[in-house]
């Protein structure tokens, strides 16, 4: 054989060895890219982030659904109408747990506006009793705050950014990147939820402002809240290419004869200020997606006028997700393969769970119930991106298997990777069946996204302590 010949054979043998090389690292090194540089490609270079995306798509493709359960719960099933009917007589309370769980500072929604003051507010610091309340006459047709400016969202940035809208409205300087920093330390972070939103505002402007976050809303709510003055925010499902993902949009006006709301979406734009309409029908489809979630900003001078219009139930926790269960139940009854319905039940159950004192793990074991059968439906692959109760739901069940099967299906995108409770959720649940440097090294990965995720310091504190005998 001529040397040229075996220098050609030799030369395609180590291209072959490369190239197989190449693709056993490609898929980590597609997965790894972050978020945002994709982003700006597909900006600056659509032909090449076409190409990028169809390598990603072919090396490492986006599930189709979350997993299914693998297992079900023995016990019997639940009977969850007469679950959600049944208010205990005993007092609201929080279950303990081995690590602290983020609760959401809501209510839940009621249609009819109550005119009197609330006398449960286990949320809301007290006030004197308002002195102006809702009209019951019929709200006006049409209704748009002036003056609503719109944001450009950074990447993945919609939180800090609809919340900077609402802040500037008002007459705040304060910027998304001032809230980020706070929010979101890591640009790559894929989530902000609402009761992170509420608590920034009452922690750290105070003085100036105050939020209150709800679930259960109706779009009568929204109405009475814009034709009182408060820009409403909600949180919503939303679409890419034919990808779910979570977004967050204000609300500053609304027109019945038109059937729209006037928003400012930081996503799309425009960006002249000029807003961009969302007809009822397209919140009536995405709102549900996120249990009809919402916030209100409001000064503290405001705060009688907003818990009136708001009403006592939905000031009032364990009202709140009970009248959400009902509203999912009563969805479910009129589509049995609603999986966001399903999941709406299951998110509603869970706050449940964890706000009574005596039987509360019939409402676990019931919001596992409904969070099977939105699995066995089918769960766009992002959906925990944004909402995380299923791993609770889990968790206080013992089903830790389907908490960390759920977990490492988020895991597998770059952006799953970059949640900071699916890991502390993940840790939870190690933790429980007797894996403490695995919980501790999932605790160490969910600050290590989210260095203010107390939730997780917390818990890396005490695993800490119990590896070291303390």
């Amino acid at each position: 054989m001529k040397r040229r010949t075996k220098f050609l054979i030799l030369v395609i043998v180590v291209m072959q060895l490369v190239l197989i090389a190449g693709l056993l690292v490609l898929e980590p090194a597609v997965q790894a890219l972050p978020g945002r540089y994709r982003v700006a490609l597909q900006e600056r270079v659509p032909f090449a982030s076409r190409l990028l995306e169809g390598v990603i798509h072919e090396v490492a493709p986006v599930a189709a659904a979350l997993p299914a359960a693998g297992e079900h719960s023995e016990t019997a099933e639940v009977d969850i109408n007469a679950l959600i009917a049944a208010r205990p007589t005993a007092a609201p309370t929080d279950i303990p747990t081995p690590t602290p769980e983020p609760t959401l500072e809501t209510a839940t929604n009621d249609t009819d506006v109550a005119a009197s003051t609330p006398t449960t507010q286990p949320t809301i610091t007290p006030t004197p009793s308002p002195t102006h309340t809702p009209t019951p006459e019929p709200l006006p047709v049409a209704h748009v705050l002036n003056g609503m400016g719109v944001v450009k969202q950074a990447f993945n940035n919609c939180g800090p950014a609809n919340l900077t809208q609402v802040l500037n409205w008002y007459g705040s300087s304060i910027t998304q990147e001032d809230i980020a920093s706070y929010l979101k330390p890591n640009p790559e972070d894929r989530n902000v939820s609402p009761w992170q939103i509420a608590d920034y505002v009452n922690q750290f402007t105070a003085d100036q402002y105050r939020a209150s976050v709800h679930s259960g809303g109706t779009q009568e709510l929204i109405k009475r809240l814009v034709a009182a003055g408060y820009p409403v925010v909600i949180e919503k499902g939303y679409e890419v290419n034919n990808v779910w993902y979570g977004h967050y949009l204000t609300v500053y006006g609304y027109d019945d004869e038109l059937e729209q709301y006037y928003t400012q979406d930081t996503y799309l734009g425009p960006w002249d200020g000029s807003g961009r309409p969302a007809s009822y029908e397209e919140v009536a489809e995405y709102w549900p997606q996120f249990n009809y979630t919402f916030y209100v900003v409001y000064e503290p001078a405001q705060e009688a006028e907003v818990q009136a219009i708001l009403g006592p139930d939905m000031l009032d926790d364990e009202t709140m997700w009970r009248n959400a269960a009902a509203m999912a139940q009563a969805e479910i009854d009129a589509d049995p393969d609603n999986a966001f319905a399903w999941f709406n039940l299951g998110t509603s159950l869970t706050e449940l769970g964890a706000m009574v004192l005596e039987g509360n793990a019939a409402y676990y074991e019931a919001a596992v119930q409904a969070f099977d059968q939105a699995r066995e439906i089918g769960l766009p692959p992002h959906m925990l991106w944004y909402q995380h109760k299923p791993y609770l739901a889990y968790d206080k069940v013992g089903r830790h298997q389907d908490v960390i099967d759920l977990a490492n299906a988020t895991l597998t995108e770059q952006g799953g990777r970059n949640v900071e409770e699916t890991y502390w959720y993940k840790g939870n649940s190690l933790a429980a069946l007797g894996d403490l440097y695995g919980a501790q090294e999932a605790y160490q990965s969910a600050l290590a996204i989210n260095e203010n995720f107390y939730s997780a310091q917390i818990s890396l504190d005490w695993i800490n302590s119990v590896i070291s005998g303390n």
